[in-house]
């Protein structure tokens, strides 16, 4: 019996050999781990701008809901996502339509109107109530925060600048507001379903009012489980003082990306205590240009680094050592070494599926082309063993909303397999020499057009912003007398103004224009 199994292993281990030493360049799919850190959950709840928010309650994985499930494949190809059931999909959910009542001081809100006008890129929070109804139920919050939001499209939320509040007679503005439940309240109650913040965003340059919930929407239907949640809502603000709320009209409510992201999707992730960057305008990942990028942490300065690491700030120059070494490696590395590395530190599979919703969408303003609009984690702090994970962010100039730009003239008809500039920010281009990796993208190019799935098909797309416009439409005028009207039209500023998304018999239809343009399997 014993000379039996010797004989066994000896064979087997002869195969493991045997195929360790086979040269074929297949997709190598890395083992996810499971989370290696089990000491206490300090969360730097910290978004944009929000690092002075960074010391959590202390306590155990009571947010990890369905953490059982991990990993775990659910439908299909796709990964399982019931750990966002009950409180991401309650939240936000395309079907429903919530309503948000922020209740303000009149001392608190010129507070805000203050600080805009010291520094229009202010990250100041002032404090606020808020009362949310949504699905039969009223949850309200006492003492949040509140704050403005953007990079160039923040604006003043009231006149024209200096001026304080004027009491019922207010020039109101459309702008983005941040609304941080657990601000200065930090506990249970000051949660929504375990959701801590929401990113107000109204539809700027989008008369539509579709475009960037379009996107995020395609990218869960798709199981791009990186992509950040977002839903419509409706928005009041009453200021102390005022006889009525201002009715701010159709928001979209988006979930901030911050530790709290990462940690919901921990079992995915692998880890969620490392480091996070938000990539803006020249984040391009190439080496050669690093010397030069501003990489820094979230000071709270409202400054806008290329690189700006959003947690695990303490850390920050090991932090900055890994992006660096991250970047030699994408640079620097080819043939076969390449193409092994890159699978080894990240999900290639999901990456490319997650790039070919990004082009289908026609997202110009993007890392490939314009080096912009971006999240990564590494979910390891050490400089060569980590796993990476892009994630997307940003989608209003979306479906013929574009510009002169980078390599691009047409986002509608340009080549999804030369986006942008290789040479300049390398990453997915390199990816796409390898025949394997080509498949990989090419496939999911094509199974988003396809006619037979509910994805980016234009019939199926206009159905659903159809759907969707009927939820909203009695509720676009507001009291800003901004957007008061859903017109099928790309930005007046864009480069090409003939695009639409409705009328499915138009030459310019863009799902139609951009079917066109995929490469057959």
């Amino acid at each position: 019996m014993k000379r039996v199994a010797s004989y066994i292993f000896t064979l087997l281990l002869c195969v493991l050999c045997l195929v360790a030493c086979t040269e074929d360049q297949g997709v190598i799919f890395p083992d996810w781990p499971n989370s290696g850190n089990t000491d206490t959950d300090d969360d730097k709840d910290s978004d944009d701008g929000d690092s002075d928010d960074k010391k959590e309650d202390e306590g155990g994985d009571d947010d990890n809901q369905g953490s059982d499930n991990g990993g775990e494949t659910g439908n299909g190809d796709y990964p399982n996502t019931s750990w966002a059931v009950g409180e991401l999909d309650w939240v936000f959910d395309m079907n429903n339509l919530p309503e948000i009542h922020i209740e303000i001081s009149q001392n608190e809100w010129n507070d805000l109107l203050k600080a805009y006008d010291k520094d229009n890129n202010t990250n100041t929070y002032v404090h606020c109530d808020v009362e949310y109804k949504s699905k039969g139920e009223t949850h309200n919050f006492v003492d949040a925060g509140l704050r403005l939001r953007g990079n160039t499209s923040r604006r003043r939320p009231e006149g024209n600048g200096g001026e304080m509040h004027i009491t019922d007679n207010t020039d109101w503005h459309h702008c983005h507001f941040m609304i941080n439940l657990r601000k200065y309240q930090k506990d249970d109650a000051h949660e929504l379903h375990n959701v801590r913040k929401l990113h107000l965003k109204w539809h700027k340059d989008d008369r539509a009012y579709c475009r960037e919930l379009y996107c995020y929407d395609l990218f869960r239907r798709f199981g791009i489980w990186t992509a950040p949640y977002s839903s419509y809502c409706r928005l009041w603000i009453h200021v102390e003082g005022d006889s009525e709320p201002a009715y701010y009209g159709i928001y979209e409510q988006i979930e901030a990306i911050d530790d709290k992201f990462v940690k919901k999707r921990k079992e995915l992730f692998g880890d969620h205590k490392h480091n996070l960057w938000k990539c803006r305008w020249g984040a391009d990942l190439n080496y050669n240009n690093i010397g030069h990028a501003d990489i820094c942490f979230d000071d709270d300065s409202g400054a806008n680094h290329t690189y700006e690491l959003k947690s695990n700030t303490e850390n920050f120059s090991a932090a900055k050592a890994q992006l660096i070494e991250f970047t030699k490696n994408v640079t620097q590395r080819t043939g076969q070494d390449f193409h092994d590395w890159i699978a080894s530190v990240c999900d290639v599979r999901l990456l490319l599926r997650t790039y070919a919703v990004n082009v289908v969408v026609g997202m110009w303003d993007d890392y490939w082309n314009n080096k912009n609009n971006y999240y990564i984690y590494f979910n390891s702090s050490d400089k060569n063993n980590y796993k990476f994970f892009f994630i997307p962010f940003d989608y209003d100039n979306t479906l013929g909303t574009s510009l002169n730009c980078g390599v691009q003239s047409d986002s509608g008809r340009h080549d999804p397999l030369n986006w942008g500039n290789t040479d300049e920010s390398p990453l997915i281009g390199k990816l796409l020499k390898y025949e394997d990796y080509y498949n990989i993208y090419v496939e999911a190019l094509n199974e988003l057009i396809d006619p037979a799935n509910d994805l980016f098909y234009y019939q199926h797309s206009i159905n659903r912003i159809t759907g969707w416009h009927a939820m909203i439409r009695d509720y676009v005028v507001n009291d800003t007398e901004e957007d008061c009207e859903i017109k099928d039209r790309p930005a007046g500023w864009g480069n090409i103004y003939d695009y639409r998304i409705l009328d499915a018999g138009s030459s310019m239809n863009f799902f139609k224009v951009k079917a066109e343009s995929i490469p057959k399997r």
